[in-house]
């Protein structure tokens, strides 16, 4: 298998520029720097994520050749450790695009690359065969809702924290499994890393946690380990969330540092090394669909579509309106940026010309409910969050959505207090919501303050005309549109 390796190097090596070549190598000084020597990098154990992002895949390439590089010159390697976290989301092309990328690499036999992937809490080996399970689903699922329940109504709109405290969890957990990591490897650039704990304050601050300053990775894992394993649990309680599994598979989380490659990244806003991606990995490029600028857990589409919905539901505008503001302001970000034209035009074809967004609508309409199990209904019940602070939004959500359900408003908080109800006015609250009875009643006594100032432009307003999609420059919102996948 050496010989084989060694072709893959090759063959790998010959779709990197000079410029690439040149990154290589000295992505192994630093790999063999932080792990103190060439006479200890084969106990070195290094972690990466992959999402099914052109981002993810590039690490992955550049790790695979620089653990094949340094396993040509010395007795030994580090060993990579490749985990994928499953969301609603990920689709089937995105597994499949993963796969043909392990195969390509030849990590699939070589006892020195761990693939795995997480479902619903439980670490399992990744099999891109196996669907997300129904738990994993519903799961999925609630946390998006009841992250995006708890803001203020007026308070900007910020949908996908859940993908924040799930990411949390799962960076934690990943470099506990079994005997562990010493690093994480990524491409995030400060930006990106400022978004992500941005994103990951807001989302903890949510739920009741309070959580220290950080600001990047270089501490990441520190800050994990202050928040907790099971950050899920201080919501929703040990009665309705397992402990992650297997159990006793997860060891005391060694000193975890991080490897930052942001600035080893070639050409990453030309698009330059697509061979690498078609020829070599036979990755499908046009199934990378970037992620919105606010964002990287959310779709841009499902984002543009709740802006619609928002601006229809809740400011008395139409839903056409914000609707085109969102997708403008997105792509004019992209322009201030210079991305590439064939990306600004991927976007387009995604938020469709003005004269479509009805049609838009319902296809976005279709997928929400398809990919993450939501209603119409359920959405704009979520934008106005009508539970939250002991249901002080309740009046005016029925006013505005379910007249008809205003003579019942004393049973609507009487059920959320935890008395019993008539069984009928229960499961209209459940079906309106996507909710179950006890979760809205968690809701209901969750005190929600509005956002840090810092922290509140992603989401703006769509009629201030470009602090929305502009302030989550902050976040890097071009690199989000560019550089990330969706998984949608």
């Amino acid at each position: 298998m050496t010989h084989v390796y060694q072709q893959i190097l090759q063959r790998l090596s010959g779709f990197y520029s000079r410029a690439e070549r040149t990154a290589l190598q000295l992505l192994i000084q630093r790999l063999i720097v932080a792990a103190g020597g060439i006479e200890r990098i084969g106990d070195y154990r290094v972690l990466t994520v992959q999402n099914g992002s052109r981002e993810s895949f590039y690490v992955l390439t550049a790790l695979r050749a620089a653990q094949l590089s340094i396993a040509g010159r010395h007795p030994v390697t580090f060993t990579l450790r490749v985990a994928t976290p499953r969301l609603s989301e990920t689709t089937q092309a995105t597994l499949e695009n993963i796969h043909r990328c392990y195969s390509a690499l030849f990590v699939y036999d070589d006892p020195r690359v761990e693939l795995l992937m997480a479902d619903n809490r439980e670490v399992l080996p990744f099999n891109h065969r196996q669907p997300l399970s129904m738990a994993g689903h519903e799961a999925n699922r609630m946390d998006l809702l009841v992250l995006g329940h708890l803001r203020a109504v007026d308070s900007p709109l910020e949908i996908g924290d859940d993908g924040y405290l799930a990411m949390a969890e799962f960076y934690r957990h990943m470099a506990r499994w079994e005997s562990g990591v010493d690093s994480l490897v990524s491409s995030d650039t400060p930006r990106q890393q400022k978004q992500f704990i941005s994103g990951l304050r807001r989302a903890t601050r949510k739920i009741g946690l309070l959580t220290e300053h950080a600001c990047g990775f270089d501490n990441l894992f520190a800050h994990l380990d202050a928040l907790g394993g099971d950050v899920y649990r201080h919501f929703y309680g040990p009665e309705r969330l397992d402990a992650w599994k297997p159990e006793g598979h997860f060891e005391a989380c060694r000193r975890v540092g991080h490897v930052g490659i942001d600035d080893l990244i070639v050409d990453r806003s030309e698009g330059t090394n697509w061979p690498l991606f078609n020829e070599f990995l036979r990755v499908q490029t046009e199934g990378l669909v970037p992620s919105a600028p606010e964002n990287e857990y959310i779709s841009p589409l499902l984002s543009a579509h709740l802006h619609g919905l928002q601006a229809c539901y809740l400011h008395g505008r139409s839903y056409e309106t914000g609707y085109g503001d969102y997708a403008q302001r997105a792509i004019m970000i992209m322009h201030r940026k210079q991305l590439p034209e064939h990306v600004c035009e991927q976007a387009r074809a995604l938020f469709g010309s003005p004269s479509s967004i009805p049609e838009r609508r319902a296809y976005a309409a279709l997928e929400a409910q398809k990919i993450l199990g939501l209603s119409e209904t359920q959405l704009v019940c979520m934008l106005f969050a009508p539970f939250v602070g002991q249901g002080t939004g309740l009046e005016h959500f029925l006013r505005c959505c379910h007249p008809g359900m205003l003579v019942a408003m004393p049973d609507l908080h009487k059920a959320m207090q935890g008395a019993t109800v008539a069984d009928q006015v229960a499961q209209w609250m459940v079906d309106v919501s996507g909710l179950p009875i006890d979760i809205l009643g968690k809701l209901y006594r969750a005190s929600v303050s509005l956002p840090e100032q810092a922290e509140s432009a992603p989401g703006a307003d769509p009629q201030q005309a470009n602090d929305g999609v502009d302030a989550a420059e902050g976040g890097s919102a071009a690199d989000g549109l560019h550089e990330r996948s969706a998984r949608h």
